[in-house]
Order: structure tokens, then sequence, then C-alpha cells
């Protein structure tokens, strides 16, 4: 019985302690992306985009803005500032159109897009050489027999949530 007890404290004990060390040395920024945050990260802040295309879509902005501030913390455990994050987004919208893109040969069009392109300057605190000023830009065809009025909350639903995955994905997935 002893040397059952010996065996045990000589295998056993290391082992766990090899593997509380290996389970606390990786803790850090958990995301359920597969997103690189450095471990000292524990603030983002994105501020409120405005709007400085040529057509203004009045709903625009709130609706980007919260899509890009859901997207942090529903994917990430970052707590939310309204400045100063360790990760940190401002910009505004520069582009909102619609035109035709499917010209039938009667001239007329069969689908029109809706573009829209949102600058973003994002600094991390903590890896500098990550901070980027980039444009981006998303469309969405649609038939352009469709009500624009009727269909547009979906339309900018839909491009501002690709837009903010785009944002997110170059921002703390590198992609």
């Amino acid at each position: 019985m002893e040397l059952s007890k010996k065996s045990f404290a000589f295998f056993w004990q290391p082992l766990l302690l090899v593997m509380m060390v290996m389970g606390l040395s990786s803790c850090g920024v958990y995301s359920f992306t597969g997103a690189s945050i450095p471990p000292e990260a524990k603030t983002v802040s994105v501020q409120y985009f405005s709007n400085h295309a040529l057509l203004v879509e009045p709903t625009l902005s709130p609706i980007f803005t919260d899509a890009l501030r859901d997207k942090f913390t529903g994917q990430t455990n970052l707590a939310m500032l309204e400045r100063n994050g360790d990760l940190a987004m401002e910009g505004s919208i520069v582009e909102y159109k619609t035109t035709p893109v499917a010209i039938q040969g009667d001239q007329t069009s069969a689908l029109n897009r809706l573009t829209i392109t949102i600058e973003v300057r994002f600094t991390n605190k903590y890896e500098p050489e990550k901070d980027f000023d980039t444009k981006f830009t998303q469309f969405i065809d649609y038939p352009s027999g469709t009500d624009y009025n009727a269909a547009k909350t979906d339309l900018i639903d839909q491009i501002t949530e690709m837009l903010a995955d785009d944002i997110f994905n170059k921002a703390v997935i590198n992609w």
C-alpha cells in the first residue's frame, strides 16, 4: 500500500502541476472566432461612424456603428469603451450609392447595386504594426423591379453585417 501512494505522488503530482501551469499560461483574451488579440488587451472602443457620403441615408450611421460594436462584443470578451480602448476603431461612411449594373437589350436595368464604403482607422495599443487606415466596400445586387424604399432596410442590414465581418477579420483575425 505504501508503494502505491509513493508511485501516485511520483507520477501524478508532477503531471497535474504541468497541466495547471499550461492552463494558466494560456489565459488571455478568448475569442470564439480564432481572433489573434494580444493577451494584455482588455478593452475595445468603436467610435460613432459619421456619414460623409454624397447621398446620406439617415439610419446608416447608427446601424453600422452598432453592427461593428456587436461584432466585437459578441465574438470577443473585450469590454466596450466609449473612447481609448486597447483596440480602437474610428472612421466614417464615405460612399452610399445605388447604380444599375445589368443593362438589358432594351437599355433597361435588370439589376441595381447598393454599394457602401466605410473608411476605418484601427489602432492596436499593444501591437501597433497591426494598425491600419483602410476603406472597406461591400455591395448587394437586387432586382430593378424591387421597391427600393421597401427593401433598403434589409439591404443595409446585410451590407453592414458584411462590412463588420471584413473589418473584424482585418483587425483581429489578420485576413
